[in-house]
């Protein structure tokens, strides 16, 4: 008897190798968009709620900002009284009575974009504030030497309004200084320091205290 060799072809080899190949090519692309999913999604889903987190605080800011601007109109508006009130008086001492509308000019043109609130402007913002209740501090002083400001009742009333406001700015400041100093930590705080340029939420500045701040300024009748 003949022995019979058969031979397989040589195509069929080769294309399960093709096959097996092919397999295993799918399954390594399936494992490495699993890891990168396992790996990505808490990524992201922890900088949606940083982001979220980040805006709350910064709402927070921004509205007890509105806050501190509100109590620094109120007492532009009074200051405008009290001036009309006593620049009608021919014997008052008319260089405390101009600086202080001087500085009210120069504290009133100072406005800041509440949604930038940069340190730079921030204590250009401040210190005309400062100088408005400095030069306000004396035209205090000087009032206490003109007996008949203090007998209307309107007078006095105005001059217990204006030291009720300045008590409620330095309450304000202290508030502002709080909720600014509880935002800027969190998106200085690493890792959050790291996408928060990438959010657009930057530092913010800011009161300052300065020597006897912690007193409102002194009025007596």
């Amino acid at each position: 008897m003949e022995n019979s060799t058969q031979t397989l072809p040589s195509g069929g080899s080769t294309n399960q190798n093709k096959s097996v190949r092919s397999k295993t090519g799918c399954l390594g692309s399936t494992m490495i968009i699993i890891l990168l999913v396992v790996i990505l999604l808490p990524i992201g889903i922890w900088m949606w709620r940083a982001n979220n987190r980040m805006v709350v605080k910064e709402e927070a800011l921004l509205k007890q900002w509105a806050n501190v601007e509100n109590v620094y109109q109120k007492r532009m508006d009074l200051v405008g009284n009290l001036v009309n009130t006593v620049k009608g008086m021919a014997d008052f001492e008319k260089s405390t009575l101009t600086a202080v509308i001087d500085a009210r000019s120069k504290a009133s043109s100072i406005n800041i974009n509440a949604d930038n609130l940069d340190e730079e402007t921030f204590s250009k913002f401040e210190q005309a504030q400062d100088e408005f209740s400095g030069s306000l501090s004396k035209l205090m002083v000087v009032m206490e030497q003109y007996p008949v400001l203090q007998a209307p009742t309107g007078f006095l009333n105005l001059m217990n309004d204006l030291k009720g406001i300045e008590s409620e700015i330095l309450v304000q400041r202290n508030a502002y200084n709080e909720v600014a100093m509880d935002y800027n930590q969190y998106i200085r705080t690493f890792p959050r320091n790291l996408f928060a340029a990438l959010f657009g939420f930057d530092k913010k500045g800011y009161f300052q205290s300065s020597a006897g701040a912690e007193n409102a300024p002194k009025v007596e009748f």
